[in-house]
């Protein structure tokens, strides 16, 4: 796995970790009893970004280091991935 590669791994596991993260703990306005106008009501009361980017960096970063271990080592490649060839729909040969 290269630099940029590792670098585009990490960002596509940020952001599917904060679409995750945002969805957690929240308090809608009409929950919180204090409704601004011109927003709808299941609109978060405070959505705590700066708690919520910190800790998807975090749980992200060990995300990555899990899945860069997993492809780095080896654990899984392609040929173990490869449902053309386990069900007979590509061909067997060397790529």
């Amino acid at each position: 796995m290269g630099i940029v590669t590792g670098i585009v791994l990490y960002a596509i596991i940020w952001f599917m970790t904060l679409l995750v993260a945002l969805q957690v703990r929240v308090t809608s306005q009409d929950e919180a009893g204090e409704r601004v106008a011109g927003t709808h009501g299941s609109a978060p009361a405070d959505a705590h970004l700066k708690t919520r980017i910190k800790w998807t960096s975090i749980v992200a970063a060990g995300i990555w280091a899990v899945i860069a271990a997993i492809i780095l080592l080896e654990l899984v490649t392609l040929e173990d991935i490869d449902l053309f060839t386990r069900f007979g729909m590509g061909s067997s040969g060397d790529r």
